[in-house]
């Protein structure tokens, strides 16, 4: 395995495992939208993250969810998933097996403006993802416009 090859390796199965089962409040979550963005978040949960945790446990060989409760200032015909893992200050993308926020996430587009909705979804934590500290940036956008932006301190276990 290459030098690349770990790395991207790394990023990949911190951002993945920023998810995972039973949902509570989460730790502190932070806003990285600009001020562009056309819409904001209310509520993020992540599975088996208490309030107390300074970072959000993701135990390999599980599956982890994300619920993003969110609000947009204008009508929403579509909805995609944009993550990246931030590892010593390096940002990685990372593929999500489904991007469109519109299917399988408990939302059904078009959404309407000024309307609280509940984005949700859940990915596998893989048992080869390695041990390590990650943020996760998790975005949700509409065409070219920024609707939300937050981040998520995980940790992979």
């Amino acid at each position: 395995m290459t030098n690349k090859s770990a790395a991207a390796f790394l990023l990949v199965g911190a951002v993945c495992l920023t998810l995972m089962p039973t949902l509570t409040s989460a730790a502190e979550f932070a806003n990285c939208a600009n001020e562009t963005a056309i819409g904001k978040y209310t509520q993020v949960e992540v599975s088996n993250c208490a309030d107390s945790d300074n970072s959000c446990v993701l135990k390999r060989n599980s599956n982890a969810t994300i619920s993003i409760t969110f609000t947009s200032g204008e009508d929403l015909s579509e909805l995609k998933a944009v993550v990246h893992g931030i590892i010593l200050g390096m940002e990685v993308p990372f593929k999500l097996p489904n991007d469109d926020g519109c299917k399988d996430s408990g939302l059904e587009c078009p959404l309407t403006k000024d309307t609280s909705y509940r984005y949700s979804t859940t990915l596998p934590v893989l048992k080869q993802y390695p041990k390590v500290s990650v943020e996760v940036k998790w975005e949700l956008k509409a065409g070219d416009k920024d609707v939300l932006c937050v981040l998520i301190p995980a940790k992979i276990q």
